[in-house]
């Protein structure tokens, strides 16, 4: 592993992508920290400026003739914050999207209101409209099981901070839990309430750890978590 890792070298700086910070990169794998507003992958509309393109172009430093690319192997919605890992070759996409549901992850929430218990793990079963919203049923034959587990960290008069283990890793999860529990994310204009003075979505992927596609070694990655989720509970 060492070796392997020693002999691999970053682009120059002139390549960095904005709007993400490479927290870690070696042969296999490329894990950055996203900031709210890029989107993971294209869409109709948007094309070059994702997570995806802006990654693809950094490992090809330049080269558009490169071979060198990137491997999406889970995504994180367009205004979240944080942890994704990306891999470089298509026996690392493999083996991290089968083991994905192993891994752990870790998310920090800001979410309205407080919560009557303190700790908890939210179940049900997500299923998606024709609007591409997700909600939840309870028949198991027409959705896909979702686990949310949480813990309330701090709370203030209008808002609470939660650390949230994403248990299972469903479309729009967490933020579906919270807004049917009557405690929608902050900044959620989908699920939540159109909040004019808040900047942002307050959801953001705190860590995640896995296994090394390549030397199987356990590796825990971490992106801080955005000051305004602080400034934002002390208003």
């Amino acid at each position: 592993m060492r070796e392997r890792q020693k002999s691999f070298k970053s682009p120059p700086k002139r390549y960095q992508p904005r709007g993400l910070s490479i927290l870690y990169e070696d042969h296999d794998i490329l894990v950055v920290d996203k900031m709210s507003g890029l989107l993971t992958v294209s869409t109709d509309k948007v094309r070059e400026n994702t997570a995806y393109y802006l990654l693809n172009t950094y490992v090809r430093k330049g080269n558009q003739k490169s071979r060198n690319r990137v491997f999406i192997v889970h995504r994180l919605d367009r205004d979240s914050s944080g942890v994704i890992v990306f891999a470089k070759n298509e026996n690392a996409k493999r083996y991290l999207q089968e083991e994905w549901h192993g891994f752990k992850k870790k998310y920090y929430a800001v979410v309205h209101g407080t919560l009557p218990e303190k700790e908890g793990v939210i179940t049900s079963y997500l299923a998606e409209n024709r609007a591409h919203k997700m909600y939840s049923v309870d028949d198991p034959k027409k959705g896909k099981l979702a686990k949310t587990g949480y813990k309330v960290l701090r709370e203030s008069e209008k808002y609470s901070l939660l650390e949230i283990d994403l248990i299972t890793g469903r479309k729009n999860q967490i933020r579906v839990h919270f807004s049917e529990k009557g405690s929608p994310v902050a900044g959620d204009k989908i699920y939540g309430e159109k909040d004019k003075g808040i900047k942002r979505l307050t959801l953001h992927a705190a860590s995640i750890t896995i296994l090394h596609p390549y030397t199987k070694e356990k590796m825990t990655f971490e992106a801080k978590v955005p000051a305004y989720f602080k400034s934002l509970l002390n208003s």
